[in-house]
């Protein structure tokens, strides 16, 4: 049983006493976790990536996944014209995936398989603006080769100049060109299903005008890829080199979108042989709600590149853009009515879609 009489004298007080500390310890306690908080968030808000800008020319291979049809045709058979692919409902820009559930990724795969099939009814398994078709076709006999065919040009590969934008040397991931790879006669960004870049050497340059564009010209190595790709995506082609040490230089942090400004920047480029060079530039205008990758607009104001080139030429997408130290951007288009300009993606839109994929 509890004596009552301890409660009297200085006991009160000392509960008091010990109360009023437990509310000021718990004062305390949260005014100094609110600004940790806080801490934290701008920790993670200026949470900056660092890669090394390249500015190297490469050739870049594309493998795609399935074919892809760019084109249809008729075939002369002894029946008269035909066409299987028109006749079953195939457009341009369609991509064959399957023919009686059997893959296929190339242009050689089709044909066997046409040939083996012999005419017979089939299923094609056909991928059209992210949705899934299914179509059933006869391959029809060429009276000129006796081979049978659909009716379709189709195509499995692309190859071309670019230019590597940045590698992040902790991790060997590498972003290229800033768009991605379309096909150039149906304009549909190509699936990949694999592909590389090789080191490549500059060997000429059309000079860009007013109203014609112009272009780098160059030769593929016949030496091993630099590296492998994983991703073709609007923002950019990405892979990961098979010796991260293979390209080295100096890294810097990748600049937020709200960093780049208008004012002077630079970019590197190779437009001659390996050598890859500084040129200043101007950022025209920055773009903070762009719905593709022209996220902001540069001219060329150095003479040395615009003695050479022109300014922006075919090629040069994947440039890499600097301004106050950091890398803001890539090069990815030119303006086909103002050849010293041209648009440019924004650094963090790469890496972010290089993270997406």
């Amino acid at each position: 049983m509890q004596d009552t009489k301890e409660r009297h004298g200085p006991a009160p007080l000392a509960w008091l006493f010990r109360s009023l500390l437990l509310l000021l310890a718990a004062v305390v306690t949260a005014l100094s976790l609110a600004p940790g908080a806080r801490a934290a968030e701008i920790n993670r808000d200026n949470d900056t990536r660092y890669v090394i800008p390249l500015g190297q020319a490469v050739g870049i291979k594309l493998f795609s996944q399935g074919v892809l049809v760019v084109g249809l045709s008729d075939i002369s058979t002894n029946q008269g014209l035909a066409s299987p692919a028109k006749a079953c409902g195939l457009q341009e820009g369609d991509v064959i995936t399957h023919i009686n559930e059997e893959k296929v990724d190339s242009i050689e795969e089709v044909q066997t398989i046409l040939q083996e099939l012999d005419g017979q009814e089939m299923e094609l398994s056909v991928l059209r603006d992210e949705k899934n078709l299914e179509m059933t076709t006869k391959a029809a006999q060429c009276s000129t080769d006796g081979a049978y065919k659909l009716g379709a040009w189709i195509r499995d590969s692309m190859a071309g100049i670019g230019t590597l934008t940045f590698v992040e040397p902790s991790t060997g991931l590498f972003g290229t060109l800033g768009h991605g790879i379309n096909d150039v006669d149906t304009s549909v960004l190509m699936t990949l299903q694999s592909g590389g870049v090789t080191s490549a050497t500059i060997a000429g340059v059309v000079k860009g005008m007013d109203g014609r564009p112009g272009e780098l010209r160059g030769a593929f190595s016949s030496e091993a890829d630099l590296g492998t790709l994983y991703a073709n995506t609007k923002s950019g082609v990405f892979g990961h080199l098979t010796d991260p040490k293979t390209l080295s230089g100096r890294a810097v942090p990748v600049a937020k979108p709200k960093e780049v400004h208008e004012g002077p920047a630079t970019i590197l480029a190779n437009v001659e042989g390996n050598t890859v060079e500084e040129y200043t530039v101007e950022i025209l205008k920055v773009f903070h709600d762009a719905s593709d990758t022209r996220d902001l607009m540069l001219k060329v104001t150095d003479q040395r590149l615009l003695d050479r080139t022109g300014g922006i030429v075919q090629g040069m997408s994947g440039s890499p853009i600097l301004q106050d130290g950091k890398m803001v951007g890539a090069v990815t288009h030119v303006l086909i009515d103002h050849a010293d300009r041209g648009y440019g993606i924004f650094a963090q839109h790469m890496l972010e879609a290089a993270e997406e994929t």
